[in-house]
């Protein structure tokens, strides 16, 4: 079994492998079909994850991803009480359900379906996420970014997207919510982000398609969230709870099979990375650092 660190450099180096195979082709390929693996966080919540795991521990510079989608209160009314975070990004997007964070700098907010949450740790924060319902569905997604090692120790900062805010793209037969980056004139309101990112939500009938054109070298994946998808120059069924990690390429064609998925795409960092728990930063003295900030409260200072 491969230790958590050399995981970490595998899913790199697979990333890297990728943009190398393809740097002459402009359409984005499938490299990789990972399913996402069931695991528990926070305080008992159940979740899917589809980064971060033992077949992918990253994909440079996204660090993870977790679906929590049930109508079960067991599985997330425990929610994720106050945790420390340091050195990268939060980012938190809603479909059904709604949770309630705060921090120990006095933040406090809501989010609800649809809406948007882009939380940079930076030095250092200490927050909770807790449902703000008793029954009925929950279904979201956290995932997780990395900062450049010049930027792991700047001061925290959020952005909180209500969900009016994000544009949607109409198509003959679907539509794209367009969280961060732009696609076809329409241009996501999450802004100042280190890895330049594209994230979208895409949904397709059957028959509908989308071409979406991406930086030829960021790092790229598709995470099919209901029914499939068609992702790619071979047109690959990808399912729903699967990640498809991509080649590089200046292009991504998806083709509907009665599906939902996100698409995202970040320029990679290519630094090391050293992670314990809530903590990413590029060597295992500054992890030391980290958790001995935490444990003496020096964390947020």
């Amino acid at each position: 079994m491969l230790k958590r660190r050399e995981l970490l450099l595998t899913s790199a180096a697979l990333a890297l492998s990728c943009a190398k195979k393809s740097s002459t082709t402009s359409s984005r390929a499938v490299s990789a079909v990972i399913p996402s693996q069931p695991t528990k966080d926070g305080a008992g919540v159940s979740l899917n994850r589809a980064l971060g795991n033992r077949a992918l521990g990253m994909l440079d510079p996204f660090l993870m991803l977790d679906e929590f989608q049930t109508e079960n209160p067991d599985d997330y009314i425990a929610g994720f009480p106050d945790h420390p975070h340091r050195g990268f990004e939060t980012v938190t997007y809603m479909i059904h359900g709604a949770m309630e964070h705060k921090d120990s700098v006095g933040n406090q907010g809501r989010l609800r379906p649809g809406s948007a949450q882009w939380m940079t740790a930076g030095r250092g924060i200490v927050h909770s996420e807790m449902p703000k319902q008793e029954r009925g569905l929950m279904w979201g997604f956290q995932l997780w970014v990395n900062l450049p090692a010049q930027r792991k120790m700047i001061p925290p900062r959020y952005q909180d997207i209500a969900p009016e805010v994000i544009p949607e793209l109409a198509l003959e037969r679907g539509r794209v919510r367009v969280i961060a980056g732009s696609v076809e004139g329409k241009t996501g309101p999450v802004s100042g982000i280190d890895v330049e990112p594209l994230f979208l939500d895409v949904t397709l009938e059957k028959g509908g398609s989308l071409t979406v054109p991406t930086p030829a070298r960021h790092n790229s994946f598709v995470f099919v969230t209901d029914g499939a998808m068609r992702v790619g120059s071979s047109r690959e069924e990808v399912k729903k709870g699967h990640l498809a990690v991509l080649s590089a390429g200046e292009v991504l064609r998806l083709d509907g099979e009665q599906g939902r998925a996100l698409v995202l795409a970040g320029r990679p960092l290519g630094e090391p990375v050293s992670r314990w728990g809530p903590f990413v930063m590029n060597t295992d003295d500054e992890i030391k650092q980290a958790i001995e900030d935490y444990r003496s409260g020096r964390l947020t200072l």
